[in-house]
């Protein structure tokens, strides 16, 4: 996103989600299961703490010195729903695969690396939000793209190749 509008506390949508799904990516301070497109309480506290130890204004509120640190030029991952086809998707595949038995449940099949989003695709991630405790789409979005890959500290945007987007 460009000429980002600044956000804070009471705004709801798309911007709001981006702004959460840096939070999680660059620090600890809320959890990928907090993405939700809803600047609440939450939100505010550990956009506060950001700000802190980014010695910005501890105001809460996403203006452009706080869009900057956060990195929110960054392109963002696009959302993947069926249909999808390409090296992105290519790349998720792959990611689901090694991912098996860790944040994708082991019972879920093994997908053709053929960069096309069809049913069998959308069923492991279906399978990987269930066993992360996210709402159950199908769909790659940002609170999707945000999972945790267990031990080895990093996101399933940032090995699926989107960069910027580095591990905890």
């Amino acid at each position: 996103m460009t000429n980002l509008p600044a956000i804070s506390e009471g705004t709801s949508g798309q911007t709001v989600e981006w702004a959460q799904y840096l939070l999680v990516c660059l620090t600890d301070f809320m959890t990928y299961r907090q993405i939700d497109g809803i600047f609440g309480p939450q939100t505010k506290t550990a956009m506060e703490q950001f700000q802190r130890s980014g010695n910005l204004t501890a105001d809460g509120v996403v203006g452009p010195a706080t869009w900057a640190a956060l990195g929110g030029s960054s392109p963002q991952p696009p959302t993947l729903t069926q249909g999808a086809r390409g090296p992105v998707v290519e790349k998720l595949q792959y990611t689901l695969n090694t991912g098996r038995g860790g944040f994708v449940p082991a019972s879920e099949p093994v997908l053709a690396l053929d960069g096309e989003y069809g049913p069998m695709t959308a069923a492991v991630v279906r399978g990987a939000q269930q066993h992360a405790g996210i709402p159950v789409d199908g769909q790659v979005g940002l609170q999707t793209w945000a999972l945790p890959l267990g031990d080895i500290g990093f996101y399933l945007a940032y090995l699926c190749g989107f960069p910027g987007i580095d591990g905890p």
